[in-house]
């Protein structure tokens, strides 16, 4: 029998597209996907069809291409970001469309390249890109990420030249923590999302003042911004459509208030950056800003980031994450920051959401800014949970309660 099974793919694309982005009736769907999930994309626009959407689209990625342009293009080539590319993607999210990543990474795909090559060209794409990432970041649409697995990043995280098996192994991996596996993976999902619906109301109605992480790899203190808000599980969109950005999620996160973090910060699992690992790090915070950045592999890459924009030195999101996540007890590392960041409490420089704090999704950048809310061009995960980790939250009168213990929840439940 084939692995995986037309009828497994069908369940997976159902899933998609009905908790992923929840389509709605006469929606348009804008799908982003590497050449080699073009079998699971025929079962994504089966399933949006089916759904009633309208206009569906595939903008496709060929990670072989990719590099040759990184490897043969003129930098001013790489700098340059097509109007047509912007408005592509601009005006579908403008018309209220909705958009689905579908995300399969070669954790190696940019190695050797030249870092600072590559840094140009990624910001002079999230810089175009700007007025689109809007869209996303406060929820004005739906949009999910999803993974499929493809041979080279099958072969990396179960460190093995036996391709076919260990596509067979990713996909057994994925079907499971994503709930695909459950005789009714939507069911399942909305459960899961109830779980943690009931961790982020107890989080925002404590409004801690700030966050003191404490283990072998942390010691840091984190300040909230007034009035933030925990999120995790479901989003709305303005569409006033439900979704689910991320699957899988294993998460609740908000803002920091980026001028108040202090302390220092060691990685727990590598972070794969554009093709690129970074592993083996330690950050310092002062007043919010990382002073001190030193990495064992990838560090010219890391100092790349770190340079994007003024913004990317300092946080824009504290998310907790239980050590027995489903993620984190297959003991795989991903290189794939949706699935790593889901099997450990995390942290992410650059920009923050704006709706992880009252109304900010009708503040501007200037305004975010005045109240602690970090803007950037980038936004990156990285990975700080440990089966040691204790988080605590403080009340404004330094009344100290932990919500992380040992890795795991502690709040009432």
């Amino acid at each position: 029998m084939a692995f995986p099974t037309s009828e497994q793919l069908s369940k997976y694309a159902k899933l998609a597209v009905q908790m992923g982005v929840n389509i709605q009736e006469g929606q348009a769907l804008l799908i982003n996907a590497p050449l080699e999930a073009r079998e699971y994309v025929h079962h994504v626009v089966d399933e949006a069809y089916a759904a009633g959407a309208e206009d569906v689209q595939v903008n496709w990625a060929d990670e072989v291409l990719t590099r040759k342009r990184y490897e043969n293009e003129p930098l001013s080539v790489l700098e340059n970001v097509p109007k047509w590319q912007i408005e592509r993607v601009l005006g579908h999210a403008q018309d209220g469309g909705a958009v689905l990543n579908i995300l399969a990474p070669n954790p190696d795909l940019l190695e050797g390249i030249d870092a600072e090559r590559v840094a140009k060209a990624n910001k002079a794409r999230s810089e175009a890109m700007k007025d689109y990432k809007k869209y996303i970041i406060n929820d004005k649409i739906q949009w999910s990420i999803v993974s499929v697995p493809t041979e080279k990043w099958a072969k990396k995280v179960f460190n093995t030249d036996n391709g076919e098996q260990a596509v067979n192994d990713l996909w057994e991996q994925i079907f499971s923590i994503v709930r695909v596996d459950q005789e009714d993976p939507i069911a399942a999902w909305k459960k899961h999302n109830e779980t943690l619906f009931e961790i982020r109301d107890f989080l925002n109605e404590k409004q801690y003042d700030h966050l003191e992480y404490q283990s072998d790899y942390v010691d840091l203190t984190v300040k909230l911004p007034e009035n933030h808000v925990w999120a995790g599980g479901g989003a709305v969109a303005e569409t006033g459509a439900s979704f689910n950005p991320n699957m899988p999620t294993e998460e609740v996160f908000t803002a920091p208030d980026y001028r108040g973090v202090n302390g220092t910060v060691k990685n727990t699992k590598p972070l794969n950056y554009n093709g690129n690992l970074i592993d083996d790090f330690e950050l310092t915070f002062k007043d919010g800003q990382v002073v001190e950045m030193k990495a064992g592999t990838g560090e010219e890459t890391f100092k790349h980031l770190l340079e994007s924009d003024e913004g990317a030195k300092y946080l824009g999101e504290v998310a907790l994450v239980p050590h027995s996540s489903p993620i984190s007890q297959s003991d795989l590392v991903f290189f794939n920051t949706l699935y790593d960041e889901n099997a450990s409490c995390h942290l992410a420089l650059g920009s923050a959401y704006p709706t992880n704090v009252q109304n900010g999704e009708k503040l501007s950048d200037a305004e975010l800014n005045e109240i602690g809310v970090n803007s950037s061009i980038i936004h990156e995960d990285f990975m700080v949970g440990s089966a040691d980790l204790t988080v605590y939250g403080v009340t404004a009168n330094g009344e100290k309660e932990p919500i992380i213990e040992n890795g795991e929840w502690a709040i009432p439940r």
